[in-house]
């Protein structure tokens, strides 16, 4: 197959090199449906690695642990495969007994790689990402074992999701982090504010998650988040009309200009479109060769400005970097 000239680009100043545009692999197992039958999924993940989309994200949430145990088998068909792909999986958000915990001790930082090594059935992760933020536990604690992980060589480099820019700042102190992933997208825009200029300061490379607003941009409203209910969607509909008539000016689907949206903001920005089908994933490959003026990336900023969106991100159960400051380290006993 041939390559479509996915680039490669460095992720963070520590030596990461991934695809310029990842898969995230969450919606093959879970929470979008019906997860996909496996040969189908193992086709498509191929597919992806054979297109250049070598950047794979998943969690041992995603499932739960079905997703990393597919992961595990399609790279396992072939050696080679392995070599091409770069990994990334994420610890720390559990959902046990109907109840959702996050988790940053040490003892479970350590059971819970050890427990994705074995499912992904590897000897070394590339990327591995706290999902989210311990609130109960100093962020130098939850790093200092992972820094020990990475001495072990069971990980290569460390990333954060949904964290602030201050959890951010004291955990690059205890070890170098090379990515943060965030959900960043032309409707969700909160991130600008304060941690992508504090990523670009450290040198931190950024993972833009739900690039296509939770497949709002790719095929309009579906989801029971806040966004989507009724009362706010109305409105946030003319959002994706506005898109859509942007697009068919420019030659391409709005999926791909509101990828390509994100794909400007930088060099230093990898977005993460999650597809169950290969035409979607094709199509998103497509976004990386679409060209926007400064006069179009205005435009689109304007269509995505947060007065244009009604209605919160998640429902207020769930933890973002809005709510992940941690104790001080002083306030630690083990």
């Amino acid at each position: 197959m041939a390559n479509f000239g996915v680039r490669k680009m460095k992720l963070g100043s520590q030596g990461l090199e991934v695809s310029a545009q990842g898969l995230g692999c969450m919606g093959i197992s879970a929470f979008y449906g019906p997860s996909k039958p496996e040969t189908e999924a193992i086709a498509l993940l191929h597919h992806a690695i054979d297109s250049g989309v070598t950047f794979l994200d998943t969690s041992d949430v995603y499932g739960p642990q079905t997703n990393e145990l597919l992961i595990g088998k399609a790279l396992k068909d072939d050696d080679k495969v392995r070599k091409k792909v770069e990994l990334a999986t994420k610890f720390g958000a559990t959902f046990a007994e109907g109840k959702r915990e996050v988790r940053g001790d040490p003892a479970y930082v350590r059971s819970a790689c050890e427990a994705s090594l074995k499912r992904l059935d590897v000897e070394c992760i590339d990327l591995y990402y706290q999902h989210r933020v311990d609130t109960r536990v100093p962020i130098e604690i939850t790093m200092g074992e992972l820094k020990k992980l990475v001495e072990e060589g069971k990980i290569k480099y460390i990333g954060l999701s949904e964290a602030s820019a201050s959890t951010i700042r004291r955990a690059h102190a205890v070890h170098p982090i090379t990515a943060v992933q965030l959900e960043w997208s032309l409707w969700t825009r909160d991130v600008e504010e304060e941690i992508i200029p504090t990523c670009r300061e450290l040198g931190i490379g950024i993972v833009a998650y739900s690039p296509l607003g939770r497949g709002f941009f790719a095929t309009g409203p579906k989801l029971t988040l806040p966004r989507f209910q009724q009362e706010n969607l109305d409105h946030n509909k003319t959002l994706y009309e506005k898109v859509c008539a942007m697009s068919e000016k420019k030659g391409c689907t709005p999926a791909q200009l509101a990828l390509a949206w994100v794909h400007h903001q930088g060099d230093d920005v990898c977005p993460i479109p999650g597809t169950t089908k290969i035409e979607n994933l094709n199509q998103n490959i497509g976004a990386l060769s679409v060209k926007l003026t400064p006069e179009e990336m205005t435009e689109l900023e304007t269509i995505g400005q947060a007065e244009s969106v009604k209605g919160e991100r998640y429902t207020a159960m769930v933890p973002t970097f809005k709510n992940s400051d941690t104790p001080p380290l002083s306030s630690w006993k083990a």
